[in-house]
């Protein structure tokens, strides 16, 4: 009967445990559940998408050396015109300058196609946009959707900046002056979505970005699904490539993706200056999980900032890096009020130079008269399951102007040519089972 007892109740310990798990599992970091949207993930067929508008259909020529913006606009107008389609990039290159998506249509890049961006800035207007947590005048990207509910990216072709000259723009003008802004020099993203709601991007190549590589402003219901987003770091660094730019978004899932560029690998920004909390085109990004991605070279794999007023409920989980600088990296910016909160990182391995990297961000400070530092804060951060090979493995130093609550570190196994660590920054820092070169860190 004893062994009947043990046994039932080591079965309800096991169960209640899973549980648990379950509960974990299904929950973002400050509790709130998990929808079965962010579970759901159902590559979109081009079936589904509507009629097909392949563009040699259209007008469009096979001359990788010629380029045809207003020919593919006019299939997509075309489409757009008759109630919706899919617009789609044969195999072959085919050179354009900013293209403008409509409401009902779509973008299909075939595998073996190459839509390539012009290198002549002139191919792409400067229209009211958003850049760097500004609104402001700038150019448009080489894919553009404004307002444009249900927009998709498909296919396993690849939409290619063409970047280089842009890059060494760029260094010309840094060697010209070292303290010049990226806005000083003129150069396009690869991918712009505004204001779109149940956006995909599925399995395509954005490669060589003139600038960020893909940059959803207040938008909803995002999911990146298995995109191969590179752009160089040698033997010309592509500078300011960010792969994934998250602005005043909410609910975002990043699945499945490979991302390697001169930048940070996934931004979440949101607006900039002293108060930036108070202006209506700047807002939080809520709700982001990040899950089963690669990283390879970037300067850090997740970035809070430097544009940033509030970023809530950030999950990145099974995921490998290597040849990162920093795994995750909270841009402290005293300039601008800020607030990191319920951020998590868990089941992360492979190699960076820093685990965490929290530090105040000075680059361009400008208060703009307000007589006081805004304060910065970031609360309940939590890294559970990490194996990694770096070289510091917490890398911090706050101003007075930063607040750091609420850390946990749990089950770690880390070699670290540094492996210390002031637990005296952070107001409520919890370690448990984090070993450091061998030796459990209290």
């Amino acid at each position: 009967m004893r062994t009947i007892v043990i046994a039932l109740a080591c079965t309800i310990a096991i169960n209640a445990q899973l549980i648990a798990q379950n509960a974990g599992k299904a929950s973002f970091p400050d509790g709130s559940p998990i929808s079965s949207w962010f579970t759901t993930v159902q590559k979109v067929n081009l079936a589904q998408l509507g009629k097909s508008y392949v563009i040699t259909d259209f007008g469009v020529k096979s001359d990788s050396t010629l380029v045809q913006t207003s020919a593919i606009q006019k299939a997509i107008d075309l489409a757009a015109q008759k109630g919706g389609g899919v617009i789609v990039i044969p195999k072959g290159t085919f050179m354009s300058g900013a293209l403008f998506f409509k409401p009902k249509t779509h973008l299909h890049v075939v595998e073996g196609a190459v839509l390539k961006g012009s290198n002549n800035i002139a191919d792409y207007p400067k229209l009211p946009s958003r850049m760097e947590g500004q609104s402001l005048d700038y150019f448009a990207a080489l894919v553009n959707a404004y307002q444009v509910d249900g927009f998709t990216i498909s296919g396993k072709g690849t939409i290619d900046g063409n970047g280089l000259r842009f890059w060494e723009a760029f260094w010309a003008r840094r060697k010209e002056n070292p303290n010049c802004t990226n806005l000083e020099v003129s150069r396009p993203r690869l991918v712009f979505i505004w204001r779109c709601n149940n956006v995909q991007v599925q399995d395509v190549k954005l490669h060589n970005a003139g600038f960020w590589t893909s940059h959803y402003y207040q938008c909803q219901n995002v999911k990146v699904l298995n995109a191969h987003i590179y752009s160089p770091y040698k033997p010309v660094k592509a500078p300011s490539t960010d792969a994934i730019d998250l602005d005043a978004c909410s609910n975002v899932l990043i699945k499945g993706c490979y991302m390697s560029v001169n930048d940070d690998a996934i931004a979440l920004k949101g607006g900039k200056g002293p108060w930036a909390d108070r202006v209506p085109s700047n807002g939080a990004n809520t709700n982001i999980i990040i899950e089963d991605c690669e990283f390879g070279f970037c300067h850090s794999a997740l970035t809070c900032g430097s544009e940033a007023i509030h970023n809530r409920n950030i999950l990145m989980r099974n995921c490998h890096v290597s040849e990162a600088s920093r795994v995750l990296w909270l841009k402290m910016r005293p300039d601008t009020p800020q607030l990191y909160e319920y951020i998590t990182l868990e089941n992360i391995r492979g190699q960076a130079h820093s685990l965490l990297y929290v530090k105040p961000w000075t680059q361009f400070f400008d208060l703009q008269g307000r007589p006081d530092v805004p304060l910065s804060y970031s609360d309940h951060v939590r890294l559970k399951n990490i194996e990694l090979t770096c070289d510091t493995f917490f890398d911090v130093a706050i101003s007075d102007h930063d607040k750091l609550s609420n850390f946990t570190f749990e089950n770690f196994v880390v070699e670290s040519k540094n492996a210390a660590i002031d637990k005296t920054v952070v107001d409520g820092f919890t370690l448990r089972n984090v070993k450091v070169n061998h030796k459990i860190v209290e």
